[in-house]
């Protein structure tokens, strides 16, 4: 009944920037956690990012400070804001709310 959709991958050069969007619905959105993670090949699932239903972030080292997550209750959205991107960044994003799951949208980041 949850349904997470994601958008908003795709190529980009170093140092470029996306923004990807996690629409959900069945969902009383604002009154959860939401997390985007990401895949890379022969890599495990790595949480980079957290937003909790007070807007209190938080990131992992491999992003802080060239990240950003947000949430837009009313729409029923959340933001992963991407700046200075770097080749290490590419993977598979996913968006997480409690036991649902996004897609997945594909970031790669390459000259």
């Amino acid at each position: 009944q949850v349904q997470l959709v994601e958008s908003g991958g795709g190529l980009v050069q170093p140092g470029g920037s996306l923004r990807l969007s996690c629409a959900a619905s069945g969902i009383t959105f604002s009154t959860y956690d939401m997390n985007w993670y990401r895949q890379a090949p022969g890599m495990q699932r790595e949480l980079i990012a957290t937003i909790d239903t007070t807007f209190i972030t938080g990131y992992s080292d491999s992003v802080k400070g060239r990240f950003t997550i947000s949430r837009d209750n009313a729409m029923k959205t959340g933001y992963l804001q991407m700046n200075s991107l770097k080749p290490e960044d590419t993977a598979v994003y996913y968006c997480n709310i409690f036991t649902a799951w996004g897609q997945g949208t594909q970031v790669t980041v390459s000259s």
